[in-house]
């Protein structure tokens, strides 16, 4: 197999980044869009700055991993598809490290087609963010690329391709960080991936759903109109022949699938199957525990175009961090994720068999798994606890932990971003402009910035930034992903203390691919 190291990928190709590819900022506090002059104003991914913003978060021990790219048949659970994972398993091999170590992973490519791995939630060095074109080259097919980075807070993370729409495949695994100086006391831990699924089934692939929606709606609005019934795929010949990738499978493009939480209009994908830790519901995974363990349940959505409403029958949870990063606890009987959003939870287990339930919000449909703590006949794909309709705890409901509140400031600088498109025309993109690699919104180290979110669309979007986390207003709570909804302005707060350049877009990954993208660059 070839090799490519990151050296040589990275080198003065790169170094090109922070300057004749970009854009110089204008000198105002408030710069609503990236401006368009030839400068070296910004920093390189592999520049000094990155170097010793790393060297300060120390280099602890060395964990050393490798993972595969490459195309493998899956079992969901009595369904076998033809997909691409790492190695040959769905979610991927769950990655854990101990903050302060350094994670020497190496990703080797045997796909048929370029990729890179994305370390979603992570302050990691810039150069090692996974970002094809703006902080990296994308590994080619019979290539690897080694990461290797400081891993500098505990939480809930997880990896993912940022090449395409690639993530809607079954190429993710989660990371999670364990807390040298764990403050939580349980007994268990049950990691929860949650995802939508349509890679190879009936000839489907995410490009194939991509290339449909594509073509648009031929000016209807979507969601905006009576299509007799929710989660309804688009029927075929709906969409204009644009010359556009061919479609691949049947329709897949939802029609009438809304939800009042999310807003309106719940998603653009009617998917066939909804799966936890990689089953369907036919078929699920069962934990097994004692009657009264603490445990401590890792939620994380990974799906491409989903909400997911989250229940475990017969308990209330405890709310202990967001994004990973800790909250004030709070109880509740259910949660919603939006896509690339984390939540931990404690539950006190009780005796019997109870399905854990993720409604896919608005879609009609959902995903289960099973907690089994004693005897009992095992609940079937049917099962919808009456948590789904109890106390429903949202981000904006939380508020952050006192150890990792921010300092009360002023921003330094307000950036704006309005978020704009539609299904009709599938135009999906910030202040209007869809994305490029040569995209930046300056900010400068040290600053205290300002994200300003409009929603301009009639769709809800979960924003996320890399390298970062933001605060919630009010004492909220410290996040990298966050939902926006339809005709919403949500502002929210972060430090700039990780040098380089930094992905901001919408984790929906259609949206993302379709120009809902752009780069923050911090200024030299």
């Amino acid at each position: 197999m070839r090799s490519t190291t990151r050296r040589a990928v990275l080198g003065a190709g790169l170094a090109a980044a922070g300057s004749g590819l970009l854009a110089a900022c204008s000198g105002g506090s408030d710069s609503g869009s990236p401006a368009a002059t030839p400068s070296a104003g910004y920093l390189a991914p592999d520049g000094k700055e990155v170097a010793a913003a790393e060297a300060k978060r120390g280099a602890g021990p060395v964990r050393k991993v490798t993972l595969t790219a490459t195309p493998t048949r899956l079992d969901l659970g009595g369904l076998t598809v033809g997909s691409w994972a790492y190695g040959d398993r769905l979610p991927g091999q769950e990655i854990r490290v101990t903050a302060g170590d350094t994670l020497a992973l190496t990703l080797a490519n045997h796909l048929p087609e370029t990729t890179s791995l994305h370390w979603h939630g992570l302050a990691l060095r810039n150069d090692m963010d996974g970002v094809p074109d703006v902080t990296q080259r994308p590994v080619r097919a019979g290539a690897s690329f080694d990461y290797r980075f400081t891993v500098p807070h505990p939480g809930t993370y997880w990896v993912h391709p940022h090449s395409g729409v690639q993530q809607d495949r079954g190429l993710y695994a989660p990371l999670i960080v364990e807390d040298p100086k764990e403050p939580l006391s349980y007994d268990k831990e049950w990691v929860v991936v949650l995802d939508d699924w349509v890679d190879g089934v009936d000839g489907s692939t995410p490009e194939g759903v991509l290339a449909e929606l594509s073509d648009g709606m031929g000016g209807m609005d979507h969601g905006g109109m009576d299509h007799g019934g929710h989660g309804m795929p688009k029927m075929p010949g709906m969409a204009m022949n644009t010359g556009k990738p061919a479609r691949s499978g049947p329709p897949r493009m939802m029609m009438g699938a809304t939800s009042p939480l999310l807003g309106g209009d719940a998603g653009d994908v009617a998917y066939p199957h909804y799966l936890v830790n990689g089953r369907t519901p036919g078929a699920p995974e069962t934990f097994t525990a004692k009657p009264g363990d603490r445990i401590r349940i890792r939620f994380l959505n990974a799906g491409g175009d989903t909400a997911f409403r989250v229940s475990l029958g017969g308990h209330r949870m405890t709310v202990t961090h967001t994004d990973g990063f800790p909250v004030e606890h709070a109880e509740t009987d259910t949660l919603l994720l939006g896509m690339g959003e984390r939540y931990d939870v404690l539950v006190e287990a009780e005796d019997g068999v109870f399905p854990l339930v993720a409604m896919a919000e608005g879609k009609k449909a959902a995903a289960l798994a099973v907690l089994r703590t004693g005897g009992g006949s095992a609940p079937d794909a049917s099962a919808r606890p009456r948590e789904l309709d109890g106390t429903l705890l949202t981000a904006d409901r939380l508020k952050a932990d006192r150890s990792v509140l921010l300092k009360d400031r002023r921003p330094d600088r307000t950036l704006t971003f309005r978020l704009t498109g539609g299904m009709a025309k599938y135009d999906w993109a910030i202040n209007k402009k869809k994305y490029t690699p040569d995209q930046r919104y300056p900010v400068a180290a040290g600053e205290r910035v300002r994200l300003a979110f409009v929603n301009d669309t009639t769709m809800w979007h979960p924003m996320h930034l890399h390298g970062h986390t933001f605060a919630l207003p009010g004492g909220g709570p410290r996040k990298d992903t966050a939902i926006v909804r339809p005709g919403q302005r949500l502002a929210v707060d972060f430090d700039a203390d990780n040098p380089g350049l930094w992905m901001l877009h919408c984790h929906n990954v259609y949206h993302a691919e379709s120009g809902m993208m752009t780069v923050l660059g911090y200024l030299r």
